[in-house]
């Protein structure tokens, strides 16, 4: 455990043991590309009977993140951003809403924009014994930036859905394409229009089983309906001069604002709560580059740090429990840098 000075290079790759309102006072404004973190939860698990998620009340919890949170905001570059997840919690069989109190209490007290609400969705959720609730299987990670100059490169986040469909692709047969080559036989185009419409589909076949794009369709006057709507424009003008048109899929994934991955388990854990290495892993491709400094003031069991240290990003923690201080350390030491960054996947 690190003794802090004041200097950001004294905490750099380091987890801190202390209060997060007390470290975060004596870092540097400005300083940091990404905050990340998960805050105890209200109410929800025992984190050794201090800090924050003891309090009486869900007033006087949001209360104390917005005093981490505004200090989070200091510390953060304009280009940086700030990522928050919030648990939910059920009082006296009403869901309290926490998190969206939590984002709401934010935006009225600081300068921040919410850029997005992205969902863990849990595909291993603890199941519930009441039988007049559905079993809760979600969770949101806010995303906070300073200015409209925050970095966020799309392109890689979830980026191996990419990787997939290239790896589909290249697995197309032979057969790719073969019912429309039937079908231009069996079509009322002249022989000049069906010469060009094979020359055509061998080109976008080979686009295909190359990897260049996932897939087509093939629309051939006669054979299919025309275009309606706003598609019939271009298309349509194509069939009737050409006697069809050939219509490319590339593909590229929706980048949705939901995360699928299951709950981690560690062998030997101490800590009560570990969020997924993969949902850490997807947002610092997302909010960061190499070399950036990541910090999360409620490091826990250490996997903000873990990750970061695999993808080449510096970080710091912060961690009230001396117990899951020590563990942290101990799991961050044991993490190599992995240039892939898509071994977690």
């Amino acid at each position: 455990m690190q003794e802090f000075l004041g200097r950001l290079d004294d905490i750099v790759d380091k987890v801190i043991c202390g209060d997060a309102i007390d470290v975060l006072k004596r870092i540097p404004s400005n300083s940091i590309d990404l905050v990340i973190t998960s805050p105890p939860y209200y109410k929800q698990r025992e984190y050794g009977r201090r800090g924050i998620g003891n309090e009486e009340t869900v007033e006087e919890y949001i209360e104390n993140l917005m005093k981490v949170f505004t200090e989070c905001v200091r510390v953060t570059k304009s280009t940086g951003s700030i990522v928050f997840n919030i648990g939910d919690k059920y009082e006296k069989g009403i869901l309290l809403l926490v998190p969206y109190r939590f984002a709401l209490e934010v935006l009225k007290r600081e300068n921040v924009k919410l850029v997005n609400e992205v969902t863990w969705v849990k595909l291993n959720p603890t199941p519930k014994q009441d039988q007049k609730k559905l079993v809760p299987s979600k969770e949101p990670f806010f995303i906070f930036a300073k200015s409209k100059d925050y970095y966020f490169n799309k392109n890689g986040f979830l980026d191996y859905l990419n990787i997939l469909r290239k790896n589909n692709s290249k697995k197309a047969g032979n057969d790719v394409g073969k019912k429309y080559f039937e079908l231009i036989e069996k079509s009322d185009l002249t022989d000049d229009e069906k010469r060009k419409a094979k020359r055509e589909l061998v080109k976008v076949i080979n686009e295909v089983q190359t990897g260049k794009i996932e897939s087509f369709r093939m629309k051939i006057r006669g054979i299919h309906s025309m275009p309606y709507g706003g598609q019939e424009g271009g298309r349509k003008i194509h069939i009737e001069k050409d006697g069809f048109s050939i219509i490319k899929i590339h593909g590229n994934p929706i980048k949705r604002d939901i995360i699928e991955s299951p709950v981690e388990t560690i062998k030997g854990n101490i800590h009560p709560a570990v969020y997924p290495e993969f949902i850490i892993q997807e947002f610092l491709k997302l909010l960061t580059k190499e070399g950036d400094i990541v910090l999360d003031p409620f490091i826990g069991s250490g996997t903000t740090g873990l990750v970061a240290k695999k993808m080449g990003r510096k970080f710091i923690g912060i961690e009230i429990n001396p117990e899951y201080c020590r563990y942290a350390e101990e799991r961050i030491s044991k993490a190599v840098l992995d240039s892939t960054e898509d071994l977690l996947i």
